[in-house]
């Protein structure tokens, strides 16, 4: 099997599984050359994440998490179905709650769609050794999208694509195979652009740096302590703030119709009132399958409670 041939079998199922940008990156690229990882680690930009300061030579070096790696393959999924803001309107309600995770859990959905892409490359030849990640891995995800030509980082951290914005899932395979590699993305299509810089009301932001300890993303979903003097401008999960105001995601952002990631009915039930009837038991079922559950019944209530 040549590296072309593989190259095309790989694209052309992950482009069956509707994944909507791939690209392969050399694993000797370096991704953090400018030590802004160790940077951001002391200036404890990372709050209570302590998994990212305890694994930080794997972030920082991929070998060290995969040693047999010769390709980084990074996947992009598009997942945008609405804005937050337009569908807290349509509910009604003043609540905000990010669009990421109105449906299914994306961690389980997307690495779904990577142990069939898996399957395929065993398939063609059963000796090939991968490694999966979907956002949990200790690897620089954005870092190796940009390596792989998908995208670059914008001011706001995310990982923004010309014909997509920046509304996706990213996903990686790192194989134990030589594919050709892609040329990496190096253009900084932010410009003089600081609409989500101006926009954040936590002044978490800063140009290509964030500080999650006032990030209200993290608070609703990571934090687990008590909030004080905290004011989430009515998110109680996650926010989109500094997507919705980029000008990439309002000039390039494409719904997808994937029913996984529409609302799901038990989350139009709980805007529609108005989040007082939350409990333990309808929280389990509500959320069943869903990345919600990573800030647990006690941290969605405590985050309605402070609003």
């Amino acid at each position: 099997m040549t590296e072309k041939n593989l190259k095309d079998i790989i694209t052309e199922k992950a482009l069956q599984l509707e994944f909507d940008k791939i690209g392969f990156a050399n694993p000797l690229n370096k991704v953090d050359s400018n030590n802004y990882f160790d940077e951001w680690i002391k200036s404890n930009y990372h709050g209570t994440m302590k998994w990212m300061e305890s694994r930080k030579e794997e972030r920082k070096n991929i070998f060290n998490y995969f040693p047999e790696v010769k390709t980084v393959i990074s996947l992009a999924f598009n997942y945008f179905t609405q804005r937050s803001s337009e569908f807290s309107q349509d509910c009604n309600s003043d609540i905000k709650f990010s669009n990421y995770a109105w449906g299914d859990d994306y961690h389980k959905v997307i690495k779904n769609k990577l142990h069939l892409i898996k399957d395929t490359i065993s398939n063609y030849d059963s000796s090939i050794k991968t490694l999966l990640c979907v956002d949990t891995a200790p690897i620089m995800e954005k870092k190796w999208a940009e390596k792989a030509g998908i995208g670059w980082q914008g001011k706001n951290t995310n990982l923004l694509t010309k014909d997509l914005g920046s509304w996706i899932f990213l996903a990686e395979i790192l194989i134990d195979q030589k594919i050709e590699y892609d040329t990496p993305f190096e253009e900084d299509l932010c410009g003089t652009c600081t609409a989500c810089i101006d926009a954040c009301p936590t002044n978490a932001l800063t140009e290509y740096k964030i500080d999650s300890n006032k990030c209200i993303s993290y608070l609703t979903i990571e934090y687990r302590g008590d909030f004080k003097d905290v004011n989430l401008h009515q998110w109680i999960y996650g926010c989109d703030i500094c997507q919705e105001v980029c000008p990439w995601n309002i000039k390039f952002e494409q719904v997808k119709k994937d029913q996984q990631f529409q609302p799901r009915e038990s989350l139009v039930q709980f805007f529609k009132n108005d989040w007082k009837n939350l409990n333990q038991s309808n929280f389990k079922s509500g959320f069943s399958n869903s990345a919600v559950k990573r800030t647990k019944y006690n941290g969605l209530k405590r985050n309605i409670e402070s609003l």
